[in-house]
Parts: structure tokens; sequence; C-alpha cells
């Protein structure tokens, strides 16, 4: 079954390629429709299913999954999210959720000016493509969690959810 994803980006791709090896997985470039920093867990999901809404259009029965990064606020901290939508054959929607942490002061200093993250991330950790390597996840937690290894989480939750609902079919 052909898998399209939505994104050159090649930390996500290798986290769907671990997750649905068994799949011929083709990147495609496509709009989340949302900000280019989405600012809340409500735009950020919304980025990521309206990616993989636009990839199981092209899929012509196949998968579709749509990934995206973000930051919201709890509590006057601002952290890390993401979140991964999977669009099936039958055009159901399946979402989850991954890892959040809090990110220092300086960094939504830097966001509020509307910098993306990953170009905050690479002045901040004096790297180049931090969004295509590491990630800020990578950079806050000594890279004991990587952004390939969260977003692989992201599309395991998918995946089990998929696999339990055609299981049952």
């Amino acid at each position: 079954m052909k898998l399209y994803v939505g994104t050159k980006n090649p930390v996500k791709l290798a986290a769907v390629e671990h997750v649905f090896s068994e799949h011929e997985i083709i990147s495609v470039e496509v709009s989340s429709k949302v900000s280019s920093q989405p600012f809340s867990d409500k735009e950020t999901r919304e980025g990521a299913i309206n990616r993989a809404m636009e990839c199981a259009a092209l899929s012509m029965g196949g998968l579709g999954i749509g990934l995206e990064g973000g930051v919201m606020e709890i509590k006057e901290s601002l952290y890390l999210c993401n979140w991964g939508a999977l669009v099936d054959e039958k055009d159901t929607v399946y979402t989850a959720s991954g890892a959040r942490i809090p990110l220092p002061d300086e960094i939504w200093d830097e966001l509020k000016k509307g910098i993306e993250l990953g170009d905050v991330m690479e002045a901040y950790a004096k790297k180049k493509d931090v969004r295509k390597k590491e990630g800020a996840i990578g950079i806050f937690t000594n890279e004991m969690v990587t952004r390939e290894t969260m977003f692989a989480h992201v599309i395991k939750l998918l995946k089990g959810q998929y696999e339990v609902k055609k299981n049952k079919a």
C-alpha cells in the first residue's frame, strides 16, 4: 500500500520509514494551512490533519500522514508540542500527540517576534539545520529524545489506532 507523507523533512520521513517500513512511502510537500509557527495545541493538530487530508487525496486509496510541530502555552510557560494525523482509505482521521517540554523564556521572546522555532534554535544552539536533525527536543533533552524519536512515537500511536480499527473490520 502507498503511504503519502506531507513533508520533505528528512527527520520526519525517517520516523515514518522506521514505523511503516512495509509500505511504499512517497514524500510530498503540502500545506498545513495554519501559520508557519503554530502557537497552540489546536493549531498544531489542525496543521497535521490538513497535511494528512491532502496526502490522502493524492494517495487514491492509500494512506496519508501529516506531522506538525508547534508550541503551546500552559500557565505562563511555553511548551514544545507535536501532532500527527493519519487518514485512511475510508477517510477516517486518526490523531496523536507526543512529548511536551517547557522552553526557556528566551526562546519564547524570539518566537513572539515572529521567528520560527527552527530558526530560533539554530541561533540558540549555534547549529545549522536543527529542524532537520535533533530538533529543539534533542537540544533540550541532551539528545535523550530527538525529533525523529519523538515523531516516531507519534507515528506508532497513529499506526496502532489504524491497525486496531482495520482488524475489527
